[in-house]
């Protein structure tokens, strides 16, 4: 059995992509932290696919709660391991940075970019032990470029980046593959807030991408396709920012 974990996986981009693994044949473990319903219908629309999955709800900022979740997972499935992680989960609380509250900073970054430690450090050794993994992590137009009124939405995914190529330098030789997929304006209940009529001028393509043509990316990457590929980002972004 081919397994795959997507944090945040219940709504947007983390939906797209567990459908997009259950249709590779993935058994899809749902992470997601308190929309119970939304990761029920998920997990039903995996199996619609003829793929099946389970939901284990933690928080991705949380370190002992993540620990406590995957090794009890770990007991209860002691014959198998999850071989392809994707780092997904993540929240925008925008300001400039002259007015921006001490939660606003913190709350970005535990979830954006200490969960990409929290949750990789606890699956990455059963990978290398495997000789195989997949670690996919979504980051984003603005840790390539910086948008302003995201100062800390900015610095945690830079900081994912930066990650991504380092543990793939580590982890290489075990064929265990880290890359990044880095999507611009993507319709989703996470981009509702802002002026799509207005900001579709500035894409090239002129429209905000789908959390499919995202989770089509992710899907390369987690394939034996991609076996060579490590230390990327990719950019699904309609040509805003090359």
């Amino acid at each position: 059995m081919k397994i795959a974990l997507v944090t945040g996986g219940s709504r947007g981009i983390g939906k797209a992509v567990c459908l997009k693994l259950a249709a590779m044949g993935y058994y899809i473990i749902i992470n997601y932290r308190s929309n119970t319903a939304e990761a029920e219908n998920t997990l039903n629309e995996v199996k619609q696919l003829g793929s099946d999955g389970e939901l284990l709800p933690f928080d991705v900022s949380d370190r002992a709660d993540i620990r406590k979740s995957l090794s009890e997972w770990k007991k209860r499935n002691s014959d198998k391991y999850i071989e392809v992680l994707v780092n997904n989960a993540g929240i925008r609380k925008d300001n400039i940075l002259p007015m921006m509250e001490d939660n606003e900073w913190d709350d970005v970054i535990n979830t954006n970019l200490h969960s990409f430690f929290n949750v990789t450090r606890e699956l990455t050794t059963d990978m290398l032990m495997n000789k195989y993994g997949r670690i996919i992590n979504i980051v984003s137009l603005s840790g390539l470029k910086g948008m302003s009124g995201q100062t800390n939405y900015s610095a945690a995914k830079a900081g994912v980046i930066g990650a991504t190529k380092a543990l793939a330098q580590e982890i290489a030789k075990k064929k265990v593959t880290v890359n990044a997929v880095a999507p611009g304006f993507i319709k989703t209940d996470m981009t509702e807030d802002l002026d799509e009529k207005m900001l579709k001028r500035m894409i090239p393509a002129n429209r905000f991408g789908k959390p499919e043509e995202v989770a089509a990316v992710v899907g390369f990457l987690a394939s034996e396709g991609a076996s060579y590929i490590t230390g990327e980002v990719i950019s699904v972004n309609g040509g805003l920012y090359t």
